[in-house]
């Protein structure tokens, strides 16, 4: 599996550059510094999901780490994103950190994104990290398009139509993992993120599919780096691979 990073910029996506490793990583937040993650599972899932990478941060010095299960039937993605922010707000009174970092598989990231996006969440998310989320929207099986949450996943929703709108002045950063083996997102491309306002980076994953996103090791380990640093806009492209 390889891990292909794109710069982060504020700009319409360009042609990469040759892949290069960076010489010199940011250094990491010291652990008393880093901000609570809050993990989002994905459409039909649940929290159990992220016990992998919850270990993985806990191991790695992350002492607040939260999971959300939220229901099944939810039908309304903007309805669930505001409850999202609620229990951002709570996250945030118990542990006494101003903001959070957010990671959200598959509609999780969708879900955490319109918050961000579209209801003035980026004042208390300090990153968004996705994996597997239709950003673009996904064209699904047809059957599952009889559920409303699935429809507002599809390319001609009203909700993938709200978060292409501007988005001037958005305080998150992105972190978008996308995985080139994704059965669930046609086109894989469509878990980019691709948007003029927005600092992001896209993270290409090659040999992993999508339900395996939240509990691959080094697709855990692409996360905790995310969460660590953040280049800038002039870094160099980053390669990263495993047998």
């Amino acid at each position: 599996m390889t891990l292909l990073s794109t710069p982060a910029t504020p700009a319409a996506p360009t042609t990469p550059a040759t892949p290069t490793i960076p010489a010199a990583p940011a250094p990491p937040d010291p652990p008393q510094e880093r901000p609570p993650v809050l993990l989002l599972h994905g459409f039909l899932d649940n929290r159990s999901v992220f016990v992998l990478l919850r270990h993985s941060l806990r191991r790695h010095g992350w002492g607040q780490v939260a999971s959300l299960n939220y229901s099944p039937f939810t039908r309304d993605l903007r309805a669930a994103a505001t409850a999202l922010g609620r229990h951002v707000e709570e996250l945030c009174a118990r542990t006494g950190a101003p903001r959070v970092d957010v990671v959200g598989h598959s509609l999780g990231g969708l879900m955490a994104r319109y918050h961000v996006q579209r209801q003035g969440g980026d004042a208390r998310v300090r990153t968004l990290v996705t994996l597997g989320t239709p950003h673009a929207g996904t064209r699904v099986a047809p059957l599952a398009s009889v559920h409303p949450v699935v429809r507002q996943m599809r390319p001609d929703s009203d909700v993938i139509a709200e978060l292409a709108r501007p988005a001037p002045g958005c305080r998150t950063r992105f972190v978008s993992f996308w995985s080139d083996l994704d059965q669930i997102m046609t086109p894989v491309e469509t878990a980019r993120i691709d948007h003029p306002d927005l600092v992001v980076r896209n993270i290409r994953v090659t040999g992993v599919g999508h339900l395996a996103l939240p509990v691959h090791g080094t697709v855990a380990a692409g996360v905790r780096q995310a969460l660590l640093s953040w280049g800038g806009t002039d870094d160099a492209h980053g390669t990263a691979s495993v047998a």
